[in-house]
């Protein structure tokens, strides 16, 4: 028989535990998903930090320090990092100037309000930092004689891909709203692209950008236009990608504005119209302020996911000419399949800053403020 001692605890344990069921039901599942998610983390860390190299019977890591750092931002890598570099001239100086200047006031305006939350300076200080440092190196490969590593790359990919899609989803999902016949078929068309696989959608894109060979060609050669080397020009081949690059993800925009702009409301934009407001006054007035914190997820989402590309560069131009097209992820592949681990890895941490600055940045600084006027 149990002392009285006894059964008080046990009582004590049942109410604790029924009280935290939750908590230690989803404990399990938790720290499996951050082991899957920290390991990786930290063993890329200490690669990043290390040399690797074949040895006999396997190989060897031996800690670099910062080695593989260096040899991006200053050593043998730079060029394919960052790029060629070459002379500033007075309109470079100028935007520079102009950039920096600006981020400044915009640091001063923040410390005059008087109520500085420290990680929230510290945050700020990074990213004008980041942004003057971007500033200055597209100001120094940009040009003749000169050429983008795959940093500036990448970010060409985030900013105009992003953009150009977020633009062209939202639009059609304005579209598709309207009451026009024949709506649900075309929202099944502007889906479709999105359900195939990203290496389908550069094959399909490598075969027609063929000017000799590819389906447009007889279209071109009819037009009486000579044929070109789009994969031989730098610009072309990035315009190339960013192309096959929004083909594929304007549906997912689509699909998510879509359903924000069917979830809004219809009585307030019904009241809109009777007082006589115009289109465009309700788009900015109702639609927008109701879709934005949708369109804000969706955004983030779309320039995490930008910031991976690597599937059509691969594929589309190999990297190439040279190393015009490579992405970030890309670069670190390249890497990685000459057995230079630790570079790899750096690239892969040096990708990973760029994106927590870049998105965390989106969020606090634009996001938030908006919810904040309109609250």
């Amino acid at each position: 028989m149990a002392e009285p001692g006894e059964d008080s605890r046990r009582a004590g344990v049942a109410e604790w535990l029924d009280r935290r069921a939750s908590a230690v039901f989803i404990m399990p599942a938790v720290l499996v998903i951050l082991a899957f998610s920290i390991f990786p983390l930290l063993i890329s860390l200490y690669l990043s930090l290390a040399r690797f190299r074949l040895a006999p019977g396997g190989y060897e890591l031996r800690f670099a320090g910062v080695a593989n750092y260096k040899k991006l931002l200053l050593g043998s890598e730079q060029w394919h990092f960052l790029g060629r570099f070459g002379a500033l001239s007075a309109l470079d100086w100028l935007v520079v100037i102009g950039v920096v200047g600006g981020l400044g006031w915009w640091l001063a305006r923040y410390l005059a309000r008087g109520r500085v939350w420290l990680p929230g300076l510290a945050g700020r200080l990074v990213f004008a930092l980041l942004v003057g440092a971007l500033v200055v190196l597209a100001a120094a490969t940009v040009g003749e004689g000169v050429s983008l590593g795959s940093l500036s790359t990448t970010l060409v990919y985030v900013a105009v891909g992003c953009f150009v899609q977020f633009a062209i989803g939202l639009s059609l999902a304005l579209l598709c709203v309207q009451p026009v016949h024949g709506r649900s078929f075309f929202r099944v068309v502007f889906f479709l692209p999105l359900m195939i696989t990203p290496v389908g959608v550069a094959y399909a894109f490598r075969m027609l950008a063929d000017m000799s060979k590819g389906p447009i060609a007889p279209l071109w050669n009819g037009l009486g236009l000579a044929e070109f080397a789009w994969a031989a020009d730098p610009w072309l081949a990035r315009l190339v990608v960013v192309v096959g690059d929004s083909w594929q993800w304007i549906p997912f925009i689509f699909i998510v504005m879509l359903a924000a702009l069917e979830s809004q409301p219809r009585d307030t934009v019904e009241a809109a119209e009777l007082d006589g407001a115009g289109g465009w006054q309700i788009f900015r007035d109702i639609t927008w302020p109701s879709i934005m914190p949708v369109a804000a997820t969706v955004m983030l989402i779309r320039v995490i996911e930008a910031f991976k590309i690597i599937d059509l560069p691969n594929v589309l131009t190999n990297g190439g000419p040279g190393t015009a097209t490579e992405s970030l992820t890309l670069h670190a592949f390249v890497l990685w399949r000459t057995l230079d681990l630790g570079g790899s890895a750096a690239v892969a941490y040096m990708l990973l800053f760029v994106t927590v600055v870049m998105c965390v940045s989106f969020f606090n600084l634009i996001v938030l403020p908006y919810r904040e006027r309109q609250a």
